[in-house]
């Protein structure tokens, strides 16, 4: 599969955050059809099926980009936890 480049994926993830808080506040029927393209897009983009699964699919892909030019500029960047998600143990000897 191809991967959409990070641009992309921001491009994509901006608009959809922005059609989603506009149409919390107003209901319209061409918001709620423009809401309804770029989430398909998103989807067909991540190649996944749902908005929750192509959410967590674009996140990967920035994450992973990232973690890409962090590499080849020979640069650490210490993360924040994310919620939830286990953290391994410190090995003992």
């Amino acid at each position: 599969m191809l991967t959409p480049s990070p641009d992309a994926v921001r491009a994509l993830l901006a608009r959809y955050n922005d059609l989603q808080l506009r149409h919390s506040q107003d209901s319209d029927y061409e918001l709620q059809r423009i809401l309804e393209d770029v989430t398909y897009t998103l989807c067909v983009s991540t190649g996944t099926r749902t908005v929750h699964d192509a959410l967590l699919a674009a996140d990967a892909i920035l994450r992973r980009t990232a973690a890409e030019e962090e590499a080849s500029a020979g640069i650490t960047v210490q993360r924040m936890a994310v919620p939830g998600a286990s953290v391994p143990k410190p090995r003992t000897r």
